[in-house]
């Protein structure tokens, strides 16, 4: 991929066009990489510092299925605590755009200058 700072978005696998994030993150800056939730683990491995981890849980998940996603977004936190890289739950394009903007924004401003 490019030099753009890059984004791990997480799923069910199930994509409709009008849900997509590539479009909203590329307006930001940012490239992204979708994987089903299956094939986190895997994919998070060939992008070892992404900008950001998105799991974009769909809106009429059910318990099991919330709780899948919940549990994988506690075990990120976890393991990429030492990198400072966020991990956002988000059912919709506007909330995860919204909240990777605000998230990003503030470690930009925070970070120290070299």
């Amino acid at each position: 991929m490019n030099g753009m700072p890059k984004v791990l978005v997480v799923d069910n696998g199930e994509r409709a066009p009008d849900s997509a994030l590539s479009a909203e993150l590329a307006g930001m800056g940012y490239a992204s990489v979708t994987t089903p939730f299956e094939a986190a683990d895997d994919v998070l491995a060939l992008i070892p510092s992404p900008a950001a981890v998105v799991l974009h849980m769909p809106h009429q998940a059910g318990w099991a299925e919330r709780r899948r996603f919940l549990d994988l977004a506690r075990r990120l936190r976890k393991n990429l605590a030492d990198r400072d890289t966020p991990v956002i739950i988000t059912g919709g394009i506007a909330g995860a755009a919204t909240m990777l903007q605000n998230e990003l924004s503030v470690r930009a401003v925070a970070a120290p200058e070299f």
